[in-house]
């Protein structure tokens, strides 16, 4: 083999580059799906990613693995943006409306996958979520009764939804005024 070629390679590092080659693939599933959608081929991905299809697989069997391994990171930035005692579901949707592009995909495809055991998980997470959410914004006296888990999950969905499909430039009006009716049909 031509030296040139040789020095050009990169060195197998094995199971050590794990990690890295699985973050490498998430980073650029999430940039894909967002530009291209969920449909973006997986050589595609592994290529964004600078590693081998044999990669992507061993890491991500098929495409429900891959989204919600990316769905998983998002419902953790949600965990973690709404822990502080002080959060509201406001606070929660500003998060959705920070993920709104690529998570309306990944919500589609892992609706579609909603038997999955790890998407299964993933939904139960973010259903305590908004229920602690919840019981915060009742016992302040801001929701009343009335809401339930249910409701909120699916204005967060439906506000995810119309994000996704806005202009970019548009989008701090939409959710503006989507809040504002949640704010209305929320009310004590």
């Amino acid at each position: 083999m031509d030296e040139a070629v040789e020095g050009q390679r990169k060195a197998n590092r094995g199971p050590a580059a794990g990690p890295e080659n699985r973050q490498a693939l998430l980073r650029a599933a999430r940039e894909l799906f967002t530009e291209v959608g969920v449909s973006v081929p997986f050589s595609a991905i592994a290529k964004r990613a600078g590693v081998g299809q044999g990669s992507l697989y061993r890491h991500f069997p098929d495409r429900t693995a891959l989204a919600a391994a990316l769905f998983e990171e998002n419902v953790e930035a949600i965990e973690a943006h709404t822990a502080p005692a002080d959060r509201t579901i406001d606070d929660l949707f500003d998060v959705i409306v920070d993920q709104a592009l690529v998570s309306t995909a990944l919500i589609d495809l892992t609706v579609r996958n909603r038997h999955d055991p790890h998407v299964m998980a993933l939904g139960l997470r973010f259903r305590d979520v908004v229920e602690r959410l919840l019981t915060r914004e009742r016992e302040a006296g801001h929701v009343g009764s009335h809401v339930e888990t249910a409701d909120v999950m699916l204005a967060v969905g439906m506000l995810a939804g119309e994000l996704a499909r806005t202009d970019e430039t548009d989008r701090a009006a939409v959710a503006a005024r989507a809040r504002k009716q949640f704010r209305r049909a929320f009310a004590s």
